[in-house]
């Protein structure tokens, strides 16, 4: 019945609001309308199309249609009334919010013509929500001793209604001691204050409950309630007190974080929060000390909150204050210092202030190549540093000031041995355990020119083969040098000197960069058999480094030198002649063959052998000395004439070799021969200057020894001796030869080798056999050539015998040559004055000296 009453009400609002807007239409084109809110869905506004002046007939013709508001259609348009109509139920709390005025405005639109129309729709509050407290509780602490008339907040109530519709008053359940008082705000809004009437006692009673109710102004009025909840707070009149008014503390740097360091406590003789502690920080506290240390405000702990270098600070200063919880809280504090210990916890540090690198190899002992810091954060002897470097090293550290250190040079250095060296400095503190650190630097070592060119070998033997080719590689004579770049390249030389009045430099040369020897001609073992030299290495440095080597080039012989037979001697061919008697002994010597050999050692070792022989078992050969020999007496079976076909071969590589025939032919008549006559070795040598003296001693000799052969040749031929056959010797043969003897010179050193004496007469040529003299004397030998004798006793005929002996000593040498001419006596005589001859121009030579 209330409703129904309420909407007969608003429709009368609506005609009355309709009759106005009609009257308005003529001034204004927005058509307004008001309604309350909350009206139910399907109820009539107003009808639009009478108020718009519309035919309702056309409405869906024209297309009426009304815009949406806020994304809801709160209402519509009847297309066949032309009403305007609830559609949406509307909260005016909802669209408006805590506006007072609330309208909703609205665009008819229709077609055929295109027209719009304005409509206004204000939405009209009414009471439909009750007050309300954002807090059903509410809690107030007042103390004990507060006075009376001490006002306290409460918090207001909250109505969403507008205008009279909302909070109009309070009201307080009666209480003793308390009472509220209503006051207004600038919006309109009311609020309440309670206020202390009666002194309070907590004593009495700690807590007052009391209920606050709200009402609104609407008709019916809606109310609210929230529930006020008074504690009586004791009156703090104790202040907290600390067990110590200062403390210290001795805190071990680098601690774990979250260490505790100290429990505070503080103690109060109030109750309640009176006697609750909060500890805080004094002002006097630095930011840094409450950065480092954490102190928890309820139980008083103080611990670590972050890491504590000793380095930084050593002693951190507090002041905490223990506040009680009370209304006029009270407060103590006390001081606290907090000694923080060393610990050895910073490794010791190193620094390179100056480093010089590359340094030169010959730098100076002493001299300073870095200069080095070291310190430590920690102090005591956890801050004493020591530094030192490997003992090995060439280098040694000397403190120049505190906490400097110079590294110098402790020893020669030498860049061939050791080109670089990594320093490592090592820098160890006193603590316990000790801490250390390190540091390397790399020296590098210039080179210096300070090495000599090296060769391998301080005396090279090179052998060479005799014939060698013009340009052939005879070594390689590469040195060493450990310096480096320009000192290192070397370049070769042959040192300049003569050999055989010819330059080294035309039979060997040299090349400047590798040291390759090559042999600049052919050369002949048996002309030149060594060269001594010397070869110098010289490097590129400055100044230039140089070393020299000798060289010692061996010329090796070939057997390249074919055997040379010089007996028995032959004119043409290799036919000889040889006459010997058919009554000679068993191993009378029957000829002597000898040849030689210009090579040396080995290629010039000759043995002899048979080739053919016409008997052999008549004769033999001594393969070494040539000697032939019978074996046997000749018999009347044994043809008359014998062959003998003799080599004589080197022992070379392939072996060399020469022949020679002889031809024996037995005679009856046997011929006196002297196996005990010499024969004298034969060797050249070079004829020295000779002083004044020596010149005349040696003519003076030589007249005397000439006037006493020729009285001695005159005598024997006044006298001859009887010619007769004499009986045959064993170790000497007489042969006839009928040919001239061309003349000849036998040189030789060797052992194996015979020199021949020969002497031309009338009958033919006579061979004496004599073992080399001792070194300190040499002959020579020469036979002359004469004419042919065909006639064994021919007085008239006479040869010449000419014997040369060449005297040597250690200062003078000097040559005799005596020239005889020997009358043409037969070979008995002959035999007999040469032996005399010999044996005394022998006794006068080796008296010579002496004289």
């Amino acid at each position: 019945m209330e409703s129904h009453c309420l909407v007969q009400r608003w429709r009368r609002y609506v005609s009355v609001f309709l009759l106005l807007s009609t009257t308005m239409n003529t001034s204004s084109a927005v058509t307004h309308y008001s309604i309350p809110e909350e009206m139910e869905e399907g109820s009539v506004v107003a009808n639009l199309a009478t108020d718009l002046g519309l035919d309702v007939k056309t409405l869906n013709r024209r297309k009426m249609r009304l815009d949406v508001v806020a994304n809801k259609k709160y209402l519509e348009v009847n297309k066949d009334t032309g009403e305007l109509y609830i559609l949406q139920k509307m909260d005016r709390e909802h669209l408006c919010s805590s506006k007072t005025n609330c309208f909703l405005k609205l665009d008819a639109t229709i077609e055929n013509p295109l027209r719009m129309f304005n409509i206004e729709l204000e939405i009209m509050d009414i009471n439909d929500n009750s007050p309300y407290f954002r807090r059903d509780e509410m809690h107030l602490d007042i103390s004990e001793s507060t006075a009376i008339g001490e006002r306290l907040s409460l918090n207001n109530a909250v109505d969403p209604d507008v205008g009279t519709n909302s909070v109009k008053t309070y009201h307080l359940r009666e209480s003793h001691h308390f009472n509220i008082e209503i006051q207004a705000g600038r919006d309109g809004s009311k609020f309440a204050d309670l206020i202390l009437k009666k002194a309070l006692d907590r004593e009495k009673q700690e807590v007052h409950n009391l209920i606050l109710t709200a009402v609104d102004g609407g008709v019916p009025s809606r109310t609210g309630t929230a529930n006020i909840i008074v504690r009586v707070l004791d009156t703090n009149d104790n202040a907290p007190q600390f067990d110590k008014e200062s403390y210290t503390i001795n805190v071990m740097e680098n601690v774990p974080i979250g260490s505790l360091v100290v429990t505070l406590n503080a103690t109060d003789l109030d109750e309640g929060t009176n006697s609750e502690i909060i500890y805080s920080y004094s002002l006097y506290t630095s930011e840094k000390t409450q950065a480092t240390f954490s102190l928890n405000s309820n139980n008083g702990e103080i611990t670590v909150k972050e890491m504590i270098n000793y380095e930084d600070f050593r002693i951190y200063d507090m002041e905490v204050i223990a506040t009680d919880k009370g209304t006029n809280s009270l407060s103590g504090q006390c001081k606290i210092t907090i000694l923080v210990t060393d610990m050895n916890d910073n490794h010791p540090e190193i620094s390179i202030k100056s480093y010089q690198s590359p340094i030169k190899e010959d730098i100076a002992v002493d001299t300073v190549i870095a200069v080095v810091s070291v310190s430590d954060k920690d102090s005591g002897e956890n801050g004493i540093v020591d530094i030192h470097i490997a003992d090995e090293l060439p280098f040694a550290l000397r403190e120049s000031s505190d906490n400097y250190y110079e590294l110098v040079v402790s020893e020669p250095l030498d860049r061939e041995k050791v080109p670089e060296y990594d320093i490592t400095f090592t820098v160890t503190d006193r603590g316990s355990p000790p801490l250390s650190d390190n540091e390397t630097i790399t020296l590098e070592l210039l080179d210096v020119n300070d090495n000599v060119p090296q060769f391998p070998q301080s005396f090279y033997t090179i052998p060479v083969m005799e014939n060698n080719a013009p340009g052939a590689l005879l070594s390689s004579l590469t040195a060493f040098d450990p310096d480096l770049h320009e000192n290192q390249y070397l370049v070769y030389f042959i040192i300049e000197k003569e050999i055989v009045n010819t330059s080294v430099s035309m039979l060997f040369s040299i090349n400047p960069e590798n040291g390759n020897l090559y042999a600049l001609k052919t050369f002949d073992y048996e002309i030149e058999k060594e060269f001594l030299f010397h070869i110098e290495a010289r490097d590129s440095g400055v100044p230039p480094l140089s070393s020299n080597v000798t060289v010692h080039i061996i010329i090796v012989d070939q057997n390249d030198n074919t055997p040379v037979i010089v007996s028995p001697w032959r004119v043409h061919g290799s036919l000889v002649e040889e006459k010997i008697p058919r009554s000679t002994d068993k191993g009378s010597l029957v000829s002597k063959v000898i040849a030689i050999d210009t090579d040396s050692v080995q290629n010039s070792r000759i043995t002899y052998q048979f080739l053919q022989v016409t008997d052999a078992t008549l004769f033999s050969l001594d393969q070494y000395n040539g000697d032939i020999r019978t074996m046997r007496m000749f018999s009347y079976r044994d043809p008359r004439h014998q062959r003998l076909v003799v080599i004589a071969k080197d022992n070379g590589e392939p072996a060399l070799s020469a022949t020679v025939t002889i031809k024996l032919s037995t005679v009856e008549t046997a011929v006196k021969a002297y196996s005990d006559m010499t024969e004298v070795p034969l060797e050249y040598d070079i004829f020295s200057d000779l002083n004044l003296y020596l010149m005349i001693g040696l003519g003076s000799v030589s007249f005397l020894l000439l006037i006493t052969i020729l009285v001695t040749c005159v005598l024997k031929c006044q006298k001859p001796m009887p010619s007769k056959a004499a009986p045959p010797s064993r170790n000497s043969v007489i042969s006839e030869r009928n040919s001239t003897i061309a003349d000849s010179t036998l040189v030789s050193n060797d052992a194996y080798w015979y020199s021949l004496f020969l002497a031309e007469t009338r009958k033919g040529k006579l061979v004496v056999r004599q073992p080399v003299p001792k070194a300190g004397s040499r002959y020579i030998v020469s036979s002359l050539p004469r004419s042919t004798g065909l006639t064994e006793t021919s007085d008239s005929a006479a040869s010449t015998l000419q014997v040369r002996n060449i005297f040597t000593s250690d200062s003078t040498s000097f040559a005799i040559t005596l020239s005889v001419r020997v009358p043409q006596v037969d070979s008995y005589s002959i035999l007999y004055n040469l032996k005399c001859w010999n044996f005394f121009a022998l006794k006068c030579i080796a008296c010579f000296p002496c004289c």
